[in-house]
């Protein structure tokens, strides 16, 4: 792996909470793995829709990111549009694969699906990055 990618595991500690792991398959495709625990419930036996959210930028945005970190670039979200299709449960198994639709110079959209170990489909999303140097300095 990467520097870019070393650096980011070892400094997502977001990631690191929620239990998140992740494989790199190829540039641009990632599958990832999250087993909710009771710490991410909404109500009993489910797991809130933000841990999800999470769960899904995290897929979106390795899936960039791996797009991108051969060029020495980083990646941030500008956006994802997320579809929840069924609530998850405390403890279920979840996979997520995230894929790089399109590269352009500066921006990359990405499609990101979570499933379930009976393989079925939790949530949708597409989502939108902006690819950056390290040196880019913000002017605000």
């Amino acid at each position: 792996m990467s520097t870019i990618i070393n650096n980011y595991i070892a400094n997502n500690l977001f990631g690191k909470f929620l239990g998140m792991e992740f494989t790199i398959t190829q540039p641009g495709i990632v599958e990832y793995k999250l087993t909710p625990k009771k710490a991410l419930e909404a109500i009993p036996g489910m797991t809130h829709g933000g841990a999800i959210a999470g769960f899904m930028d995290g897929i979106l945005g390795v899936a960039a990111l791996s797009g991108v970190e051969a060029e020495g670039k980083l990646v941030s979200t500008v956006e994802f549009k997320i579809n929840y299709l069924s609530p998850t449960k405390t403890n279920e198994t979840l996979h997520g694969i995230g894929t790089l639709l399109h590269k352009g110079k500066s921006t990359l959209v990405c499609e990101g699906k979570i499933y379930n170990d009976q393989n079925e489909l939790k949530a949708t999303a597409l989502g939108t990055f902006k690819a950056y140097s390290p040196q880019f300095k913000s002017r605000i």
